[in-house]
């Protein structure tokens, strides 16, 4: 074992907790505890990425330690019900409308689709593209809930679960559709986030901050879709990116993982490298595993292949891929860019304009659409 190699290591990996909101003390117990597994490990099994995996390990280490801290700290305290919060005075008007339209006589899927609508002001081809589903069997599933609700009395309020749900594709809607609308989602989620300490408002929150603080970053001067490889950091709100990390790690501690707080752990670690080399890939590649295991939605899944072939090359990340439904949105896309990355310009420039062709926005045509040109201008020289 490269003991010197370690030593090098160790102010690294502890920078890299304490930028994930670990306190100075707690970091550098969690890196002797992954120094002392490394010392166990490495000898029979070497990591091909060191730095890598003492940065996953020292993050679970700390995790344990945060997790069993709480335990201690609460262990006489009152069981979490996990039951929904009635809104109340702290509410306004509009959050108590989502918690009325997320109604117990709807099943979730129709009470999200009708509080887009008729709370999110989306349109219905917004909330079909948001639920992968073509644009008339929205309208149905609207016009059906409407029905259902139109001849019970609206005194009894929808779960904490099903208003998340849409509170998040009201800000994704808001993050990169026609509609702005990703402040009012945040304010909404902090407002919420204010009357329950459920675990996923808390992780829905750090998810909205966290992808929030890269929108100054997301479109050039002329509008132009800046991909996140290519973005100026610099211009990433770190404040609230920071505010962010602190509400993901108080959601996490409580060891009770779901579906936006491994999001949210995502955007955290893109937020975490200074430069798109420095992403973990590795690290992100198992988050998305949880995710897909969590949830099983084919968008995590293609998200996952992208990340797997970032940490493990473009071929594996295409053997990923194949698994998934061609037809899936932006499928075509990221199989465009892991074929370029491949050394296949010919069959990335022929996806990125077939991709183009179905984007679901016009700036992300616009860009696939100069990805495109790019390839074949570099074909034709």
């Amino acid at each position: 074992m490269n003991e010197s190699l370690l030593r090098e290591l160790v102010p690294a990996v502890i920078g890299v907790l304490v930028r994930r909101g670990a306190d100075f003390a707690a970091a550098e117990d969690a890196v002797q505890d992954a120094l002392v597994e490394a010392v166990r490990v490495w000898p029979d099994d070497p990591p091909q990425d060191p730095k890598g995996w003492l940065v996953t390990v020292a993050w679970r280490k700390f995790l344990d330690a945060a997790r069993a801290d709480t335990s201690r700290r609460h262990r006489e305290e009152r069981v979490d019900t996990e039951s929904a919060p009635v809104p109340g005075k702290a509410a306004d008007e509009t959050l108590q409308l989502y918690f009325l339209c997320a109604h117990p006589s709807l099943t979730p899927a129709s009470a999200v689709a009708l509080t887009l609508r008729a709370v999110g002001g989306l349109t219905t081809r917004q909330i079909a593209q948001a639920y992968l589903v073509p644009e008339a069997t929205m309208a149905q599933r609207i016009s059906r809930a409407k029905r259902t609700v139109s001849g019970v009395r609206l005194n009894r309020h929808g779960d904490v679960a099903t208003v998340l749900r849409v509170l998040y594709l009201v800000f994704n809607e808001g993050y990169s559709g026609d509609v702005d609308l990703a402040a009012e989602a945040i304010r909404l989620t902090r407002q919420l986030a204010s009357m329950t300490d459920h675990e996923e408002v808390a992780g829905l929150l750090a998810l909205m901050l966290l992808h929030h603080a890269r929108r100054p970053a997301r479109t050039g001067p002329d509008g132009r879709l800046v991909p996140l490889a290519e973005q100026d950091r610099s211009l990433w709100n770190t404040h609230m990116i920071a505010e962010g990390v602190v509400v993901l790690q108080a959601a996490l501690v409580r060891d009770r993982l779901g579906e936006f707080q491994a999001q949210a752990a995502i955007a955290a670690l893109h937020a975490d490298a200074r430069t798109a080399a420095e992403t973990d890939w590795v690290q992100i590649v198992e988050w998305y595993d949880e995710l897909v295991r969590l949830t099983g939605n084919p968008v995590a899944r293609l998200n996952r292949a992208v990340a797997v072939g970032e940490a493990d090359g473009p071929r594996a990340g295409l053997a990923a891929l194949a698994e998934l439904d061609p037809a899936l949105p932006r499928h075509t896309a990221a199989e465009a860019y892991l074929r370029e990355r491949d050394g296949d310009p010919v069959a990335a420039a022929r996806l990125y304009a077939q991709a183009a062709r179905s984007a679901p926005n016009l700036p992300e045509r616009d860009h696939l659409t100069r990805q495109a040109a790019r390839l074949n201008a570099r074909l034709r020289d």
